[in-house]
């Protein structure tokens, strides 16, 4: 059993190891945290690396599937919002487990201008307690839990949010960091 050990709340999840799956528990990560690192590719065929953003305010969400109904609005809302995200200091990324080739025509069918991470292993989903055991239409699954992470320009985590809706969740976002 894999047992990551951060914060203190334990949210068991299952994840795929080396073919097999793996029942593990997952924290989630708590205000104050050190927000995981990763390096990751992106839809551009480039990389993202959560070191090369220190000094810089950043959203990471974490949605389930590109080119979704739910994952193509919020991803839309943010699309909207990314000048005053960016005047208010922050930048903005999206991360799923979608190859980087989905994520490039997500991009483009939907002219998402911020960057698209592929994290396909689950590591860094895993990592931030945003893949794992949820409820989808009364049944337990193990997926993405929608998620969204505030990290401050130390790398630490500012907010992190669990389980938040598709719809109107950047609106609310932005009324909770004072931008509306």
């Amino acid at each position: 059993m894999l047992l990551i050990t951060r914060g203190a709340a334990r949210h068991p999840v299952r994840v795929r190891n080396g073919g097999g799956i793996v029942s593990a528990m997952t924290d989630r990560l708590n205000p104050g945290d050190p927000a995981p690192e990763f390096t990751l590719p992106t839809d551009t065929g480039g990389s993202i690396s959560l070191a090369d953003l220190r000094g810089r305010k950043v959203i990471l969400y974490a949605y389930p599937a590109a080119m979704t109904p739910g994952c193509t609005k919020q991803a839309c809302d943010f699309r909207d919002s990314l000048a005053s995200l960016q005047a208010a200091g922050y930048e903005v990324i999206g991360i799923s487990p979608d190859k980087p080739e989905k994520l490039a025509k997500f991009r483009d069918r939907d002219a998402i201008t911020f960057p698209l991470a592929a994290d396909t292993d689950k590591a860094v989903l895993t990592a931030y307690g945003a893949y794992g055991e949820k409820q989808m239409y009364g049944r337990t699954v193990t997926g993405v839990i929608r998620s969204t992470f505030v990290i401050d320009e130390d790398g630490k985590i500012e907010r992190a949010l669990y389980n938040v809706k598709a719809t109107g969740h950047v609106a609310k976002l932005r009324r909770d960091l004072g931008l509306d």
